[in-house]
């Protein structure tokens, strides 16, 4: 399968041009529902339901399985302007829209099977220590236990990333001599799902573990990820990995939660004045001096992770390939644009004051929900040690780029 034809590509911008009013009309809805999200650890049905109605869970999709086929630039703009009203609804769009991407590198009737017959069809899937799956005529057995897999429990299909054995126990190679690993799909009511979410932040994503034992998936139910061999749908877009995606948009859950914070702060420093003080906190100078200081790290941090995405797009979308450097820009990008929210969203709490620690302010819960998303994989201070062993000329570990 080629890329699509100019026709498909203008009907594509016809579409996208409409995604951010669904957006914006849902916004009010996310917002009002977000302490049921929060409580009942998952987004509640009637929002999932809402949520397929505007198609926001096929932002990623390919468009000949009925997707959007939304660039990247506009993906993670709408996870930001989610975020803001509540982190884990934008979280769990990221997490299963790009997860979709693997309908690109299924066979076209594989991926209408799985994504093109149901409307409210998606995906979800997290890491497994240890998983494996042995080829056996026709596709594999696998047998391994998953978590973190966000929105899993409203997903119709999951992911089982596994290492490749042989029948006698032998790990496949792939051809650079690592071992091989395919990310087998399978419908979400053949793998149990044990509930461990009980988290500090983002406790609506749902983020459960689920297992398998000797599941038999065909061997066209299987990809390896990101693998441009075995790309089927050539549209640029699917050149983009999924890890860089992965990266962006959870970088924008973090900008979306910083914004929100600094926004309440300004709102209460115009009311505020503390206790043994004549005058609200926003006629303190050290206050001005400290909240333009905030602002200007949140909106550099933002210029520089939207500017490298879209250096990288411009290209990928002239080429269709993502090179290293590129994949590397935006996981340096990404990694510090979260730690700068943080920073921010950090002192935006402090300078609250006791006003933050009510549950009932617009502080409390982002606190925990933006120190959740930095304990992320994709926050990880290391990923600079990474990058500076690149730059040193030095070989870096390319799992995470």
């Amino acid at each position: 399968m080629t890329a699509p034809p100019e026709s498909d590509r203008a009907a594509s911008a016809d579409i996208t041009t409409a995604v951010p009013e669904r957006v914006a009309a849902l916004l009010p809805r996310i917002a009002a529902a977000a302490d049921e999200i929060e409580a009942e650890r998952k987004l509640p049905p009637a929002l999932v339901s809402a949520l397929h109605e505007a198609r926001l869970f096929r932002l990623l999709l390919p468009r000949p399985f009925k997707g959007e086929e939304t660039d990247p630039l506009t993906f993670v703009s709408i996870i930001e302007a989610v975020a803001k009203v509540d982190a884990s609804t934008a979280w769990v769009l990221c997490q299963n829209n790009v997860s979709s991407m693997v309908a690109a590198f299924l066979a076209p009737e594989v991926a209408e099977d799985i994504f093109g017959r149901d409307p409210r069809a998606l995906i979800a899937w997290g890491p497994g220590a240890g998983a494996k799956a042995v080829e056996v005529e026709g596709g594999y057995r696998a047998t391994g236990s998953f978590s973190f897999a966000s929105g899993g429990r409203h997903a119709t299909w999951l992911g089982a990333l596994s290492q490749i054995v042989s029948e006698d126990g032998t790990p496949r190679r792939a051809a650079d001599g690592t071992p091989e690993m395919r990310t087998l799909l399978l419908p979400a009511a053949k793998a149990p799902f044990k509930d461990i979410w009980d988290v500090i932040g983002l406790r609506g994503t749902g983020s459960d573990a689920y297992s398998i034992s000797g599941l038999f998936v065909p061997r066209a139910y299987s990809v390896a990820r990101d693998d441009p061999s075995e790309r089927r749908y050539h549209a640029s877009l699917y050149a983009m990995s999924t890890l860089s995606l992965f990266a962006c948009g959870f970088a924008c859950v973090a900008l979306g939660i910083a914004r929100s914070m600094l926004d309440a702060f300004v709102a209460l420093a115009r009311e505020k004045t503390p206790r043994g003080f004549k005058h609200s906190l926003a006629l303190s100078g050290s206050v001005q001096l400290e909240v333009g200081e905030a602002e200007a790290e949140l909106r550099g941090a933002r210029m520089y992770l939207m500017g490298a995405l879209s250096e990288v797009w411009r290209e990928v979308e002239r080429s269709n390939r993502l090179t290293l450097d590129q994949r590397l820009s935006i996981r340096i990008a990404s990694t510090y644009t979260i730690q700068r929210a943080k920073s921010v969203a950090d002192w935006a709490y402090h300078a609250a004051g006791a006003t933050a620690i009510f549950a009932s302010n617009a502080f409390e819960r982002r606190f925990r929900d933006i120190h959740t998303v930095a304990q992320q994989v994709q926050g990880r201070r290391s990923h600079f040690e990474s990058y500076g062993k690149v730059l040193f000329g030095l070989e870096a570990d390319q799992g995470f780029f």
